[in-house]
């Protein structure tokens, strides 16, 4: 099968050996002669040689256009006679021809490519893959085709349960590098690899990836129009049609997100990426879809930690005009606003059933340790409001305020103060909590002067209030 060295070497005589200088026409005539040849008369190999001779001259001669053609066609018969192994053989065999056009190596693996869908069993479909993949290797003009086969044989080797080896497969590719890929195909691409390494729970691996995506393109892409290329600038192919759309690939990366976020109860960020997925237009406007994420919105917000981020993001969601439809939440919102001690029985009591749920809503339930950290957030929120209206208060009388022991009062309380959130001493002895730091003498004497200041400014304005009165007065007088 194929042309020996010493038939490669020779100059055909017959009618193809005039294919170097025949025009075009001629050229697609000798091609569907050797298929007709190669089909009908089940003459595969004469063919094969045939066309092989003609490649060589189209190739010597820099015929960019015959050489395409010849290669393609070579593809095209063997697929036609359903010889597989024949079409590995060849692909591989007009690859490594000398001087071979890059033109032709590309229109070879494309023409392949549409046929993998084509084979008779799987084993066919992996071999015809790893051929093409074997070929495209190192070439950057088909580093795009490269890709989608390896993403291709990572899919089979999902299918197959091996999730390791398709999330290794899938990592050998940077797409981010491929200037002539679509964005929304690179964001596909990075996307899968993400979502393999987060089913193999390879956390740190999915992050790095991740990170390969700017979350601020998917609303940039959607403002931007859709520009004309300018001459001189790279072409960037058009993505398959199995591809999202930008705002899918949007839901798509937040809902891997969350998944990020949940393996390390990041509730802020979990937060953050519901609130994205909100965001876009479809979801806004379907009912179905937008209740469910704003539930997880609200559940989310009062399970993160108290910062300046959360308080802000509380604070906006509670302006959501939404929110009204779903009056229970926006009643969970406005306990972590209002200043008032939370009794923790009767809120349970009230929102367990909501709480439990949300199990069988989408998104799933929000974490096995939700409940204990619900918990936990009403215990925080209950001290700093404490601290807003006590400067010094017992342990006793705290401890029977948050409903908690001393020494689980005396925990939160340390807790909260190494993190930050609140600023505490604890006289153990005494058994007194003190919530504002001792001033020092400069300090003392500054908001003393502060106060003065404030007092002089309150009797100028009042001073010129008065005056005012008077003058109004006297002039209502004169006119009388």
């Amino acid at each position: 099968m194929g042309s020996s060295a010493m038939e490669e070497e020779a100059v055909s005589t017959g009618p193809a050996g005039a294919g170097a200088g025949a025009d075009s026409d001629a050229l697609d005539q000798q091609i569907t002669a050797m298929r007709k040849v190669a089909v009908e008369e089940h003459k595969l190999d004469a063919a094969i040689d045939t066309l092989s001779n003609l490649e060589k001259q189209m190739r010597l001669a820099a015929d960019v256009s015959g050489t395409r053609k010849v290669v393609v066609a070579i593809v095209q018969i063997c697929y036609e006679a359903r010889a597989w192994k024949t079409l590995n053989e060849q692909i591989t065999l007009l690859s490594k021809k000398r001087a071979q056009l890059k033109q032709a190596v590309t229109s070879m693996v494309q023409q392949a490519m549409q046929y993998i869908d084509e084979t008779p069993d799987l084993d066919a479909r992996i071999e015809l893959i790893k051929t093409l993949n074997n070929v495209s290797a190192g070439k950057i003009y088909v580093e795009i085709e490269r890709a989608r086969l390896v993403r291709k044989l990572a899919k089979i080797k999902e299918e197959q349960g091996l999730i390791a080896e398709a999330a290794d497969l899938m990592q050998e590719v940077a797409v981010e590098t491929f200037g002539a890929m679509a964005k929304t195909e690179k964001i596909a691409f990075i996307l899968e690899q993400v979502r393999l390494c987060l089913d193999r729970k390879d956390y740190m691996r999915a992050q790095i990836l991740s990170r390969k995506i700017n979350p601020r393109g998917f609303d940039a892409s959607t403002s931007k129009e859709k520009k004309k290329p300018k001459e001189g600038d790279n072409m960037v192919e058009e993505p398959p049609p199995d591809i999202p759309s930008i705002l899918e690939l949007k839901r798509i990366y937040h809902e891997l997100m969350i998944r990020y976020y949940s393996h390390s109860n990041d509730y802020l960020e979990i937060c953050r990426s519901y609130k994205a997925i909100y965001e876009i237009p479809s979801v806004k406007e379907d009912p179905a879809q937008w209740i469910p994420v704003l539930r997880k919105i609200c559940w989310y917000l009062v399970l993160s930690p108290h910062d300046p981020m959360q308080s802000s993001l509380l604070n906006a969601t509670l302006e959501d005009k939404k929110l009204s439809e779903i009056p229970k939440f926006r009643a969970l919102l406005k306990h972590f606003v209002t200043l008032e001690v939370i009794q923790w029985v009767p809120f349970w009591e009230t929102y367990q059933a909501e709480f439990e749920q949300e199990k069988n809503l989408p998104g799933g339930s929000l974490g096995d340790k939700a409940a204990e950290d619900l918990r936990q957030r009403v215990i925080e929120h209950n001290i700093l409001v404490v601290s807003k209206y006590y400067a010094r208060i017992t342990l006793a009388r705290l401890a029977e305020l948050l409903c908690l022991s001393i020494q689980e009062t005396e925990k939160h309380l340390s807790d909260m103060v190494v993190l930050k959130s609140l600023v505490a001493k604890v006289d153990r002895p005494a058994g007194i909590v003190c919530f504002r730091t001792a001033q020092d003498s400069n300090e003392i004497l500054n908001s003393w002067a502060i106060n003065i200041e404030k007092l002089l400014e309150l009797v100028e304005k009042s001073c010129h209030q008065i005056h005012k009165e008077t003058m109004v007065h006297k002039a209502a007088l004169k006119v009388q």
